[in-house]
């Protein structure tokens, strides 16, 4: 069977070391991205099953990111993870169209349990 692949967007790169010990010792494969830059593109080269999408990216933003990607047909269907240290990170994971939220500080079984959830679908 092969590896479950995740994506993460986030500007911070403490956020995206963390990320890759906890998701690569979990069983993902996992790509990490500092920039929204070209988001359409690079999320076309890696076809994760799940992104997580920070809301303070440099660039485009995390909302016209996962806005970009939920227009785009091939892409429309993966599940995008909104999360940021934001109060309102529902509120703005609605508004960005984005499949679920995650706040920030997490812990590491939040993590794993929201994967789990949208993988499962």
């Amino acid at each position: 069977m092969e590896n479950k692949k995740v994506f993460v967007f986030d500007d911070n790169t403490d956020i995206l070391d963390l990320c890759t010990i906890i998701l690569e010792d979990a069983g993902y494969d996992i790509k990490t991205s500092s920039t929204s830059n070209n988001i359409v593109d690079q999320v076309m080269a890696y076809m994760p099953d799940i992104i997580f999408m920070d809301n303070w990216l440099p660039d485009i933003g995390g909302m016209d990111a996962t806005k970009a990607l939920k227009a785009d047909p091939l892409l429309k269907n993966i599940p995008v993870i909104y999360f940021s240290a934001n109060n309102d990170v529902k509120s703005l994971a609605d508004q960005a169209g984005a499949d679920g939220y995650l706040s920030k500080p997490f812990d590491i079984e939040e993590l794993e349990i929201i994967i789990q959830k949208h993988l499962t679908i």
